[in-house]
């Protein structure tokens, strides 16, 4: 007797695009896988797209049943609002019922850009983009390719990471294949995300402006970009239950803002491998004992020169990955490396906690989400 076929779903077709600087017009494969993710879009199917800050899973933005699509493919609980992507600023006013002089300013001075705003929505923005509340966040990105297929698609995208609820965000076509498998059919690949961390987004329905999510665009950047104030953002929770908006230990400043922009969970970014951050004063002593434990570990190390580092790393359960001293650059590695350690088979993550400042922001903010698990 024959064997029984066996239909296994199919992974998703990576299409690569490349659109060169300085050039008018993307070569001839790039149009083409441009102008069909278009046409899945505009049909309601759900397309991965890279832009400069991480890979986003995208939709239709003003398809209900379409960006329900992204809400299933990712695990993503519905109290977690959506950015929506715009080709330009004349789209984005569309979308919003006021548009505040905050808003007008930064995205002048920052669009496109890896900046999202927080305005209030307009009606044709379905609820399920935005949590159920009054406001959406806008963001037009940076990365050409993005620009054009949205506006072959005709619409506006609601686009988060393309990745599983709460996990590592992804810089690469192949995080975003290791993470949603077939959940998506098309992934545009452009390489490696020029940022590596999610946007800045910012509040415009108060003043001054208020950062809820800390991203590549500082506060300080901010401040100057747009010349006022930009309120910071605040501190992670990191303790009390790990859930959503409006439950327990999600109060104050945090649950407002979780109703107004993504990347607001107490645990978010996160490897599967348990991961902590610890001072560096004290990081070579914690690695030695887990050593001496037994336990195989990776280690996000800022000063991998240091004598004390150099004897720890002969060891062979220890993986020292040396960490850029510039933030930029150390965003741009963070979230690649991460995804490579968890390949790795580790007991551990240990990394070292970065600098205070407006500048280190976004990377304090992911690291503290990302160590942060259920019942710690």
């Amino acid at each position: 007797m024959p064997p029984v076929p066996v239909n296994r779903p199919s992974l998703p077709t990576l299409a690569p695009v490349d659109w060169p600087a300085g050039t008018d017009r993307p070569a001839a494969a790039t149009a083409a896988a441009i102008a069909t993710a278009a046409e899945l879009l505009a049909s309601g199917r759900l397309v991965a797209i890279p832009t400069e800050t991480v890979y986003g899973l995208a939709a239709n933005a003003l398809d209900p049943d379409a960006v329900a699509l992204i809400f299933r493919a990712k695990g993503r609980p519905a109290s977690n609002p959506l950015i929506v992507h715009v080709a330009d600023t004349a789209m984005a006013r569309r979308l919003a019922a006021d548009w505040p002089e905050a808003a007008e300013r930064a995205t002048a001075a920052c669009w496109p850009g890896p900046l999202t705003v927080v305005v209030k929505k307009a009606p044709e923005v379905p609820d399920i983009v935005t949590a159920g509340g009054p406001t959406v966040a806008l963001r037009c990105p940076a990365f050409h390719v993005t620009r054009r297929l949205i506006e072959q698609a005709g619409c506006p995208l609601a686009a988060p990471s393309a990745n599983r609820s709460e996990a590592v965000s992804p810089t690469t076509a192949q995080h975003v294949l290791e993470g949603l498998g077939n959940r998506v059919g098309l992934i545009l690949d452009a390489g490696p995300c020029e940022h590596g961390l999610e946007s800045t987004v910012l509040d415009c329905t108060v003043v001054p402006p208020r950062i809820l999510r800390p991203g590549p665009l500082s506060a300080d950047q901010l401040a100057a970009a747009i010349g006022g104030e930009v309120a910071p953002a605040a501190q992670p929770v990191n303790s009390g239950p790990d859930d959503q908006a409006g439950e327990p230990g999600r109060v104050g400043q945090e649950a407002e803002a979780a109703s107004r922009s993504p990347g607001q969970r107490r645990r978010h970014y996160a490897p599967r491998t348990p991961l902590e951050v610890v001072p560096m004063a004290t990081a070579t002593e914690r690695v030695a004992d887990r050593l001496a434990a037994g336990e195989r570990i990776g280690w996000l190390c800022l000063s991998p020169a240091d004598a004390a580092v150099r004897r720890l790393a002969a060891s062979p359960a220890l993986l020292v990955v040396p960490m850029p001293e510039e933030p930029a650059a150390y965003g741009r590695m963070l979230y690649a490396s991460l995804h490579a350690l968890d390949h790795r088979e580790l007991d551990r993550l240990v990394v070292d906690a970065v600098p205070d400042g407006s500048a280190w922001a976004a990377i304090a903010d992911r690291l503290s989400r990302a160590q942060c698990t259920a019942g710690r």
